[in-house]
């Protein structure tokens, strides 16, 4: 009977990931367009509701969404004809590259919740295993001062140890020493870059592509693989980075700079923005004043940083330390509820567990400290 049942169990498996497959290449073929945007994407999506549908739209029912003008409909009705999905798919798992599209219960949370999500993220390295629930983007000049980069790794290096994960933009200046610093005192770190995988910009930072993708983080784009690093591209993914953090460090920022889009973009997703002071003599300190006199938070210290969140930090070996003392009333709840939260009957459905004895559960795991509850009756673990 255990050996029908888990065969039954492999056939399930093997048809939900046949069937995800199906779905995945039409995110990817979307993707493959480089004239469409996410936004685009997104609003078929969004009056369709299932990507197949939305990939193979008849002209007829385009003409029907709301938004939609007729020349980019059009334009997509010439594009969509020379698309395989099946070979666009092929291209991306040649490549050895992993995937996580929109509408996948592991789409990381706050970036779902910007104004202009990427549709895809193709992604080397261990996206899910960095710690999603505290993030913070560090962003600044790619001419950074001395001083300016000294003072990042300082405040990084007061996280040695932690769950945190650093997110930036693998260029150069303040982002390459965010990642530097996160790598050296061993936290995970996510770079957002602003093309596709076949591309490593700039050059310099090529070890740091290799230590993101091996072990320390991921290295994570909207593009497909085959998009160069074009200049406009470049604003588009700092919505990314911010888009992934609860809060954005500004390092350093002339007053006309990315680091100051990225400010920008900070506020409008309504996430909390930090700044570095540095001498006022430096001309990339300016942007940083004018962000200061306008209500950011100053930070000198990784402690700052996390009373500006309201954040603990766990070090990796309290982390370890809090699952192998994990009870063993809690262990059929242990896999289910994750980093993203989830619903009480989401929950419920996954464990098969009584009403009455489930509340009891998540009640004295949350006293206990391994989750706490989010929007109403979603829960996440805390580990």
């Amino acid at each position: 009977m255990s050996i029908l049942f888990f065969c039954k169990n492999c056939i399930a498996k093997k048809f939900y990931d046949t069937i995800n497959f199906m779905k995945t290449k039409y995110w990817v073929a979307f993707s493959s367009i480089e004239e469409l945007g996410s936004a685009f994407v997104q609003k078929l999506y969004s009056h369709y509701g299932d990507i197949e549908m939305a990939f193979n739209a008849p002209e007829k029912e385009l003409e029907k969404i709301e938004g939609l003008s007729v020349n980019k409909a059009d334009e997509f009705l010439v594009l969509r004809n020379k698309v395989n999905p099946d070979k666009v798919m092929e291209e991306v798992e040649k490549r050895n590259l992993k995937i996580l599209t929109f509408d996948d219960p592991q789409y990381p949370y706050m970036l779902s919740q910007i104004h202009n999500p990427p549709m895809v993220l193709y992604y080397r390295g261990d996206l899910l295993g960095c710690n999603l629930n505290r993030t913070v983007a560090f962003v600044g000049s790619r001419k950074a001062s001395m001083n300016g980069k000294d003072s990042v790794s300082r405040i990084i290096r007061d996280f040695s140890g932690t769950d945190l994960c650093i997110v930036s933009g693998l260029a150069e200046g303040i982002d390459a020493v965010s990642h530097r610093s996160a790598v050296e005192n061993n936290l995970k770190t996510i770079g957002v870059i602003a093309s596709g995988h076949d591309f490593q910009y700039p050059s310099a930072n090529k070890d740091l592509y290799e230590k993101l993708a091996n072990g320390y983080g991921a290295i994570v784009s909207e593009y497909f693989p085959t998009f160069e690093p074009i200049k406009f591209r470049f604003p588009q993914r700092n919505r990314i980075v911010t888009g992934l953090s609860y809060g954005t460090v500004v390092g350093e920022a002339a007053l006309k700079s990315g680091a100051l889009i990225s400010a920008n973009l900070t506020l409008e997703q309504g996430r909390e923005l930090m700044c570095i002071p540095g001498s006022i003599n430096n001309k990339n300190t300016e942007g940083i004043y004018k962000l200061l006199k306008n209500g950011a938070t100053m930070v000198t210290s990784g402690e700052d940083i996390l009373n500006a969140l309201n954040w603990e930090v766990q070090t990796v070996n309290q982390k370890k330390e809090k699952i192998l003392n994990l009870p063993e009333q809690y262990l059929p709840l242990s896999d289910i509820i994750s980093i993203e939260p989830k619903g009480f009957d989401e929950i419920q459905s996954e464990t098969k567990i009584s009403t009455e004895e489930l509340l009891k559960l998540l009640t004295m795991m949350e006293i206990d400290g391994f989750i706490e509850q989010t929007d109403g009756d979603r829960y996440k673990r805390t580990w």
